[in-house]
């Protein structure tokens, strides 16, 4: 299932909605390091992998901007763990 992800540079999120649901990727910025605190999807949307595209999105975002990146939210930690090429 494909989603459109959008990155609020402002509020420091990449987000999209599901069936009205919002579904967010939250992190902070300090110099070039990217740091991923909280990764949300509304239980009644789980498990379309959902946080797995925001989760690309944010690493992605990343990688184009030379960020280090930093996971402190659980979720972000195992995608990377299991998705080496983003590690």
């Amino acid at each position: 299932m494909k989603f459109t992800v959008a990155h609020d540079v402002e509020a420091k999120r990449f987000t999209t909605t599901v069936e009205g649901h919002l579904c967010v990727l939250a992190y902070r910025l300090a110099g070039s390091t990217m740091t991923i605190t909280f990764t949300g999807v509304p239980t009644a949307v789980g498990g379309r992998g959902i946080a797995a595209a925001l989760t690309r999105a944010a690493l992605n975002e990343a990688k184009t901007a030379g960020w280090k990146v930093v996971p402190q939210c659980s979720y972000a930690a195992a995608f990377m763990r299991r998705h080496p090429e983003y590690g």
